[in-house]
């Protein structure tokens, strides 16, 4: 199965209080993503973070211990060089956003499309601010603080998007 996640910022502290994370400080905050995280990812499950991985230095260290097939498509705070996060334990690792199956633009940042174009984008970066909605027909953010700070799987948006329950 393919699975996205996007800013986990693991290991930075300043992102609890910046985004009222429910932490009691960033050993708790990286505790919970790495269990939820590898409570519903498997071996070969492939996993696309959407940008702003973090762990201040222990990216190696992180990735040693998540389940699955990860990919990183680059952040603002994804700093180090490719080879760096691909050494870490990335399999690939992308500066622009990439196509995946034809149709789902994958980015950090949200890109524009609009209903005359055959894209849709999946993308972070915005974590829970109201301006942009987690999802409408041509759009889903997966940003941590949207999907329980738990990887969600691409069939799981596809049906959201389908059952066009729009989430604020």
């Amino acid at each position: 199965m393919i699975y996205f996640i996007a800013d986990t910022h693991f290991s930075e502290e300043n992102i609890i209080l910046y985004e009222n994370r429910p932490f009691k400080d960033a050993a708790e905050m990286d505790s919970t993503l790495l269990e939820r995280w590898n409570q519903v990812i498997l071996k070969e499950d492939e996993v696309y973070v959407l940008g702003d991985f973090g762990a201040q230095d222990r990216e190696s260290f992180i990735v040693s211990q998540l389940k699955g097939r990860k990919f990183l498509v680059k952040g603002n705070h994804d700093t180090k060089s490719n080879s760096y996060y691909r050494d870490c334990g990335f399999e690939e690792v992308y500066d622009c956003p990439i196509i995946l199956k034809n149709f789902w633009i994958l980015s950090h940042e949200p890109l524009y499309v609009n209903t005359n174009m055959p894209y849709a984008n999946l993308f972070g970066h915005v974590h829970n601010s109201p301006i942009i909605k987690t999802y409408s027909n041509q759009h889903y953010c997966v940003s941590v603080e949207r999907i329980n700070y738990t990887p969600i799987s691409f069939n799981d948006i596809i049906s959201n998007i389908q059952n066009q329950n729009y989430k604020e």
